[in-house]
């Protein structure tokens, strides 16, 4: 798809709302631990979204994957289980910054997309991003998160549960062997894949902090994290995509630099599971 700009200024969208937005002295931040609802909602409400409701439960990480028994090598099988662990670290988002998933659309339409995954990068220090998303957000059009996000150093953060609805792409769509998929949430704002798609950043290395076409590329210890959190998620290679492929603008470019190749040598090495169960709970 031709891109709408002649460079990536798009990219470096959520780089400039964390400057902009986040030194505003109107923002407050909700810095809250509380787990949100458990679970998905029966269909979005008529009226403008609502910050999503709490708890009086504290987060754990069970809430963002539910750990699995080691695998004895009788039941692993031919794939030996890779010794890798990153570091994980829970940063939940605030409440305004994601949503519930729906059975319906905002019309009232039953929807069923199997989950996918979306890959982005950040275009901001991990730092940055983690205070943004914990800012409270009273306008919608600056609402924002990923379900993770993955540091340079390969810490695995965790913003929003994978039963929740993060905001990491607007105006999207899935196109599978079925299809165009998309579901519509908001009378507001046009469809996007966020009801079924579990959303994942990359940091952006210090040299991609512009609005360039590329950069030096992710580290190996990303590559190795990203492959060991896809694969908890159990989601097929062909449900795998990125910001770039999904957006319907033409002005989103990333993940810039990715290397497909790299990330399923990587993933190879991982039995699959489903640790994240992406969607609401059985």
């Amino acid at each position: 798809m031709k891109l709408k700009y002649p460079v990536a200024i798009a990219c470096f969208f959520l780089s400039l709302l964390v400057l902009t937005i986040w030194s505003s002295p109107a923002k407050t931040r909700e810095l809250t631990q509380l787990a949100p609802v458990l679970g998905c909602v029966e269909q979005p409400s008529a009226s403008s979204s609502k910050p999503a409701a709490l708890s009086s439960i504290p987060i754990a990480l069970d809430r963002f994957r539910k750990p699995s028994p080691p695998l004895t090598e009788e039941a692993s099988g031919t794939t030996k289980a890779n010794p890798y662990t990153p570091r994980e670290v829970i940063t939940l988002a605030a409440a305004s910054n994601y949503g519930d998933r729906y059975f319906r659309d905002v019309a009232g339409n039953p929807v069923s997309q199997e989950p996918i995954i979306v890959l982005h990068e950040t275009v901001a220090p991990a730092n940055s991003v983690i205070n943004y998303f914990q800012a409270f957000q009273s306008d919608e059009s600056n609402q924002a998160s990923y379900h993770t996000l993955i540091a340079t150093n390969g810490t695995v953060i965790y913003f929003v549960p994978p039963d929740k609805r993060a905001f990491g792409a607007g105006n999207s769509v899935f196109k599978s062997a079925s299809g165009d998929e998309s579901v519509r949430t908001n009378s507001q704002y046009p469809s996007s894949v966020n009801n079924f798609a579990y959303h994942i950043s990359l940091e952006t290395p210090s040299d991609g902090m512009n609005n360039g076409y590329s950069h030096s590329g992710y580290t190996e210890a990303q590559y190795r994290s990203l492959a060991w959190l896809v694969a908890k998620t159990d989601v097929p290679l062909e449900r795998i995509t990125t910001h770039r492929i999904v957006d319907r603008s033409g002005s989103r470019i990333d993940p810039r630099s990715f290397n497909f190749k790299i990330f399923q040598e990587r993933l190879s090495e991982y039995p699959r599971n489903k640790e994240i169960f992406i969607g609401c709970y059985p």
